[in-house]
């Protein structure tokens, strides 16, 4: 299995409108960071998304201009749901399932009803919300998945294991029973927004404490904003076995 990273910025991603500090001058591709968003590629080529933000298609475009299989969705933030409406010209020939918590479902239908309706309209989106639960795995395009039960702020989201991956993207807590979960796990994906204390995201000293009780063999940050500083300058500070992910990024499960 294949992960690609197709964002790993914050909600405003890197440049930040109207910043002129030295990460967003920066002219260093690592450190222009679309909004987080991931791909899995499966051993049988079928594709699916981890969140769909704005950029989606953007991200699309340069990363995988290809079928989408299914879309897991942490939470229901615009900056991981923003694009859903794209997903429409992928999905007039079979559909595409998104699993999520079931207040994420009732967020889309409220907002993108005529995503949902299945009328058979044309060029209407074709989409099949799938409620999911924590700790309950479900099977999206053949493959197992478990939702992890995070907290962002005071926000109850997912994050999500499949074999020995484990996605975890804007948790401020990670309760007992999901550190459990993925101890020892081959490869954590992890939100640390930056250096300083934020109320409803991890710094980069509380992702560091969550990897060493998790304890896995190696791990990568997401979902990083301009304040955690230049890629080139943070990522030789890091501990052994932690990398700063970066927008393209792909690695082998």
């Amino acid at each position: 299995m294949k992960l690609t990273f197709l964002g790993t910025g914050t909600s405003t991603g890197i440049p930040v409108l109207g910043c002129r500090c030295r990460t967003c001058r920066s002219t260093d591709p690592h450190d222009r960071r679309l909004r987080t968003s991931a791909l899995l590629t499966t051993d049988d080529k079928r594709h699916i998304m981890i969140d769909c933000g704005p950029d989606m298609r953007q991200q699309l475009l340069r990363y995988h201009n290809g079928t989408i299989d299914g879309v897991l969705i942490t939470h229901s933030h615009y900056d991981h749901v923003g694009g859903v409406d794209d997903l429409r010209t992928l999905s007039y020939t079979s559909g595409i399932d998104i699993y999520c918590r079931e207040d994420v479902s009732d967020d889309l239908r409220r907002v993108l009803p005529y995503c949902f309706n299945n009328s058979g309209y044309p060029n209407v989106a074709w989409l099949r919300l799938n409620n999911i639960r924590e700790l309950t795995p479900f099977i999206a395009a053949g493959l197992k998945v478990t939702p992890l039960p995070v907290i962002h702020g005071r926000l109850p989201i997912l994050g999500f294991l499949t074999g020995r991956l484990a996605y975890i993207t804007d948790a401020t807590i990670i309760p007992p029973e999901t550190i459990d979960v993925i101890r020892g796990i081959d490869t954590l994906v992890i939100n640390a927004l930056r250096h300083s204390v934020n109320p409803t995201h991890q710094n980069l000293e509380q992702a560091l404490d969550v990897i060493k009780k998790a304890g896995p063999r190696r791990t990568y940050l997401i979902h990083m904003s301009h304040q955690m500083g230049l890629h080139a300058e943070e990522s030789p500070r890091l501990p052994a076995g932690i990398e700063f992910a970066y927008d393209g990024l792909e690695i082998e499960i």
